[in-house]
């Protein structure tokens, strides 16, 4: 049986080669075979576009690119629908390798409450920047008959008459109502000489005035009976909405009795 020898220089060369040869085919196979096949090397796909769909469209649509996802975090927005994509990572459009993670920001389900500020009194340029820094939104103005022209007076929302303090949901829209400034708005002097007291008193209020200075004198006429007033009456007088017309009545000042209080 033939032995072989590593006694000479050229057996230790042709071993040493040998050795050398396996560890180079190894090294290669790995890093070019097995490591390529292992991690889909070379192989990329781009991301899809998921912005506004639902979570359950996004989940199929990744499924068919062969890439997975998972929910990183919710967002509310208002307008948004519930569960919806918002933002994506990595951003739509980007390739990717195969079976890569995509981080999915969605709608939240619901609004948080927040603190409706007192924005009561407040200009409306001012009050609308109060609302959107408190995550509320403007929904427009609604005017009334008032002096306050350009000012809140009331806060609404959904037609409901809401409390500075109140806790509303996120994102609502606020009505501000604000005076229309009629107080500027000049009107004829009505005469309610002859009316009585009462008559003339809800008379005047539905023309935007007011019952001033009230002084009561004896006359012929009956108890209760406006027989002057101040401004008075007459073609070509005028008198801005919201101001006091002084009454003089017929007939003795009521007497009002105060009741004792306890000490």
């Amino acid at each position: 049986m033939p032995k072989y020898s590593t006694n000479t220089k050229t057996d230790v060369i042709v071993h040493l080669g040998i050795v050398v040869s396996v560890i180079l085919i190894l090294f290669f196979s790995f890093f070019f075979i097995y490591l390529p096949w292992s991690t889909n090397h070379g192989k990329s796909v781009k991301v899809p576009d998921l912005k506004g769909l639902s979570m359950e469209d996004a989940e199929n649509l990744l499924d068919n690119t062969d890439l997975e996802f998972e929910v990183s975090d919710s967002v509310f927005v208002p307008g948004a629908k519930p569960l919806s994509v918002l933002s994506n990572y990595p951003k739509s459009g980007a390739r990717v390798k195969v079976g890569r993670k995509i981080y999915l920001t969605l709608a939240a389900m619901s609004a948080p409450m927040v603190k409706m500020p007192n924005i009561i009194g407040r200009s409306t340029s001012s009050a609308q920047n109060q609302l959107l820094s408190s995550g509320l939104l403007f929904g427009g103005e609604e005017e009334i008959p008032a002096l306050e022209e350009n000012t809140v007076l009331k806060i609404k929302i959904n037609g409901s008459e809401i409390t500075p303090g109140s806790d509303v949901p996120k994102g609502s829209k606020v009505i501000l109502v604000v005076g229309d400034g009629y107080g500027n708005q000049m009107i004829d002097v009505p005469n309610v000489s002859g009316m009585a007291y009462d008559e003339a008193d809800i008379y005047l209020s539905g023309l935007g005035l007011s019952v001033g200075t009230v002084l009561y004198e004896p006359s012929g006429q009956a108890d209760g009976t406006v027989i002057r007033q101040k401004p008075a009456a007459g073609e070509g007088e005028k008198i801005k909405i919201g101001s006091p017309v002084n009454l003089w009545v017929s007939g003795t000042a009521p007497v009002t009795t105060e009741q004792p209080t306890n000490q």
